[in-house]
């Protein structure tokens, strides 16, 4: 029987009674429908980079998806259209791009999972989310049984959210399409600390692959890049950043990071409210362990279990709720857990 510690990133995790590689969208949709109709539970994952399942493990059918391939138009002046199949390795794609002078998807080098998962979180980095360059994808509905196409303006994006995660297991990605700009510079700059490593000024512009580079120099400083040796094993940033009102922005000391958003709310640090409230790299709860890189990874030493890392984390939380008031949000899908 294989163990979560075997499906996931943070390689923790109890059995899964049976698992399923989907590697064709038939296959996949046909053991949906298998699922479904006989009333068993059904998790569905890619690469396991943003889930953490409990030491009891899941009592059903665990499909991997695994499909492949992509198809695209690319033209001289409006750049390309790229439909990618759910299956498909995300940082793999993102050099795809690059190597066919297509932009706007460097700052999002280096995050671990696949394509299919991206939206669901509509995962992000460096001032950019992915929300930007999709244009519509493609889903198997289990409540209506049937494949359905989300236009970005369905998908009703927001930070680290989307309609697939709120209605959680309903939509399972088929494929995404993207609409990309072809050129060979990024786009504007938007954050200080990586303009400060590539040596430019806030909104600057720089050659992509430069930018890429950059990226996952800075990703892979703070522990960040999946399969480095040496690197204790994690789901990347467990807590999201808070979005607060200016209110509760204004009771933050004056040097907390404040990024001002559309609607009036100020998106803080997760990393600096941890680290200002006593979290420190490196502290150590049983096998589960503060990445002594950065704050937010909360990792596997080799020994953690699922329980030891969600303890670890609920300490983390309520020592930043304790000296600000404010509760952190994991980024981290739990299954058979809960903090």
């Amino acid at each position: 029987m294989t163990n979560f510690s075997e499906l996931t990133t943070l390689h923790v995790g109890g059995p899964a009674r049976k698992v399923v590689r989907a590697t064709t969208e038939e296959q996949l949709i046909a053991e949906i429908k298998a699922a479904d109709e006989a009333g068993t539970p059904l998790l569905v994952i890619g690469g396991g980079s943003n889930i953490l399942v409990g030491d009891s493990g899941f009592e059903g059918t665990v499909i991997v998806v695994e499909t492949s391939g992509n198809s695209y138009e690319i033209d001289a002046c409006s750049g390309g259209m790229l439909q990618v199949s759910a299956g498909v390795d995300w940082d793999e794609f993102v050099a795809f791009t690059l190597e066919k002078n297509l932009a706007n998807l460097e700052s999002l080098s280096g995050i671990p999972g696949t394509v299919g998962a991206a939206p669901i979180q509509n995962i992000g980095a460096y001032g950019h989310d992915v929300s930007e360059v999709i244009a519509r994808l493609r889903t198997y509905d289990r409540v209506d049984k049937a494949v359905k196409t989300f236009t970005a303006d369905q998908c009703e994006f927001g930070y680290r959210n989307s309609i697939f995660k709120r209605e959680k297991d309903r939509y399972i990605i088929l494929d995404v399409t993207f609409q990309l700009r072809r050129g060979e510079f990024s786009l504007p700059i938007k954050y200080k600390e990586l303009a400060d490593a590539l040596g430019v000024e806030l909104e600057a512009k720089v050659p992509t692959q430069d930018l890429r580079a950059a990226v996952l120099a800075l990703r892979s400083k703070k522990g960040m890049l999946y399969g480095e040796r040496n690197q204790n094993w994690s789901a990347g940033s467990f807590f999201v950043n808070p979005i607060i009102s200016a209110e509760v922005s204004a009771t933050l000391p004056d040097d907390a990071p404040r990024w001002p958003q559309g609607d009036g709310s100020i998106k803080t640090s997760a990393a600096w409210l941890m680290e200002h409230a006593g979290v420190s790299k490196g502290e150590t709860l049983s096998g589960a362990k503060i990445s002594e890189k950065h704050v937010l990874a909360l990792t596997n030493s080799g020994s953690a279990t699922a329980e030891d890392i969600l303890e670890l984390a609920r300490s983390a939380r309520a020592r930043v709720h304790e000296k600000f008031g404010i509760t952190l949000v994991p980024e981290v899908r739990f299954v058979g857990a809960e903090l």
